[in-house]
């Protein structure tokens, strides 16, 4: 059990009025490692500019001074110090928006046309010149033409997603799935079928 006495009861106090969400290291210009003269140091100087008969806003000195009061007592800064290290609650959630959803789908769509066209160019020039040393060049034409046809997926993918849940086209993912991967077959084949014939 804690006795409560005057100085346990000032310290709280003191805990309880700053906000641990605010960087008062960056409000005075400090570092974390900086000693207490140094913030001392730095306090006045801030001070000097920010002060309102000096052309600075009301604001900014309250904030310059709060900070300066958190940061000038070692105690008070300590517990600061490990509120702004805390990690983070475990069922606290982040939102992120996916990159694919801020390019869209006809950006996605437009990046595995390029890449598409870009390996197939690609292999045509090595077939239809005979230049079978450039084989490192197929194998990467190759690799181009698969990063297109996972854009064109994830593109697909997305696309599907984004409808709502009660929308039809999203009962049916099975037979989208089907048909996207025939697609990507018959088109292999009928590149490989261009390519021997070249």
């Amino acid at each position: 059990m804690e006795f409560l006495t005057i100085t346990n009861l000032q310290c709280r106090a003191k805990l309880d009025q700053f906000d641990h969400n605010r960087d008062y290291y960056a409000i005075i210009g400090a570092r974390e490692d900086d000693s207490a003269r140094e913030i001392e140091r730095l306090y006045k100087r801030e001070a000097h500019k920010r002060h309102p008969d000096r052309g600075g806003t009301e604001e900014e000195m309250k904030a310059l001074n709060e900070a300066y009061r958190v940061l000038r007592d070692e105690e008070t800064r300590s517990h600061y110090d490990s509120q702004r290290r805390r990690p983070v609650k475990q069922n606290s959630t982040v939102r992120v928006t996916p990159a694919a959803r801020e390019v869209g789908v006809y950006g996605q769509l437009l990046s595995a046309l390029l890449c598409l066209a870009l390996g197939l160019m690609l292999l045509l020039l090595v077939r239809s010149n005979g230049l079978w040393f450039l084989w490192p060049l197929s194998i990467l034409a190759s690799g181009v033409i698969v990063f297109g046809v996972l854009i064109a997926h994830s593109a697909m993918s997305n696309a599907r997603e984004s409808l709502a849940a009660s929308h039809p086209i999203r009962r049916f993912w099975v037979a989208q799935e089907i048909a996207f991967w025939s697609l990507v077959c018959g088109s292999g084949y009928g590149i490989y079928l261009i390519l021997t014939w070249l």
